[in-house]
């Protein structure tokens, strides 16, 4: 007899000795499930491990409804699932993730004929709280990347390079993944443009100004061959070793630099977010803004409204006579 579903992410207390035996079915079902995710979709193996693991806890509690087959899934098993996640204490935010991971699922197993109806498509989403994201001011933004540039005075190759990533993350803002994936033919230098693969391979071009273009051929052309050696590959940013830069180096030098100037701590995700609110604060419309981040739905980038938003309230309320 089959074992547990494999997702790989452990049970919750009480649910320890309790996991009923898995339908062989399931099993199949997840192993096509996952080539769908990996071939066809092209997802990170973040995001398929996510998807999968949200799957199998969901075809666990239909296992615990009584039920041996995807048919036995209807949007009251759906709700219940959720239902449960809440009684485990599980976040907002994670309950609405699941929910669309069970609604990306029921859609591809009613496309490819594995049930006859969607139940996913009556599911609804809790809503996640909205945060405002950190972002710098146009003052301390200007003083971190001096800061960053007076560190490359001196010549040296990861100096340089530190300089380089700093002012695209600002210019672009690009996603650190993203930027740590850049091969040279992505950089086109005449036109001051990068070729950006995004979530789901997804391809954009985004624009840079001059300073970033700047330290871009500073980088290129003065330290990145120091720092070249034969398994560099085609990697525009390097490590001390010569290899492809991973996200944790970039996020360390993000801090430490942010860290030189009396400026909030940000990650690379917050100079995105600075970048964006910069551009909306500039005039940039919305979908310009959305195109420019590679965000697939027009409401992930409303948030960055609420920023200016505020600001501009702030400032209503400290200069207007009747505020």
């Amino acid at each position: 007899m089959p074992g547990p579903l494999p997702h790989g992410r452990g049970m919750a207390p009480d649910d320890v000795g309790t996991t009923p035996s898995c339908p062989e079915g399931f099993t199949v079902l997840l192993a096509d499930y996952e080539r769908h995710l990996t071939a066809e979709r092209d997802l990170s193996r973040h995001s398929v491990r996510a998807y999968l693991g949200d799957v199998a806890d969901l075809l666990e509690h239909l296992i615990r409804l009584g039920h041996d087959d995807l048919e036995g899934l209807d949007i009251r098993g759906l709700r219940s699932w959720l239902a449960k996640q809440q009684s485990l204490g599980k976040s907002r935010s994670t309950m609405s993730r699941r929910a669309t991971a069970a609604r990306v699922f029921t859609a591809w197993a009613q496309r490819t004929g594995r049930i006859t109806t969607d139940p996913g498509a009556l599911l609804a989403s809790p809503r996640p709280h909205k945060t405002l994201p950190g972002v710098l001011g146009q003052a301390d933004t200007r003083a971190v990347l001096d800061a960053a540039a007076v560190a490359a005075d001196d010549g040296s190759p990861l100096g340089l390079r530190d300089l380089a990533i700093m002012e695209l993350l600002y210019a672009t803002g690009i996603r650190v993944g993203e930027l740590c994936a850049l091969d040279i033919d992505d950089i086109d230098p005449s036109r001051r443009v990068v070729r950006v693969f995004g979530k789901g391979r997804k391809e954009r071009s985004v624009p840079y100004g001059v300073p970033a273009s700047d330290a871009l051929r500073r980088w290129l052309d003065e330290a990145r061959p120091q720092l070249v050696r034969s398994g560099s590959g085609p990697a525009v940013f390097l490590g001390a070793r010569g290899g492809r830069i991973d996200q944790r180096a970039v996020r360390r030098l993000v801090h430490e630099r942010i860290g030189v100037v009396d400026a909030p701590d940000l990650s690379p995700h917050g100079l995105r977010h600075t970048a964006a609110t910069h551009l909306l604060e500039g005039g940039a419309d919305l979908r310009s803004v959305q195109e420019l981040l590679g965000h697939a739905s027009l409401a992930t980038t409303q948030i960055y409204t609420h920023i200016s938003t505020e600001r501009l309230r702030r400032a209503y309320e400290q200069a207007h006579p009747r505020a």
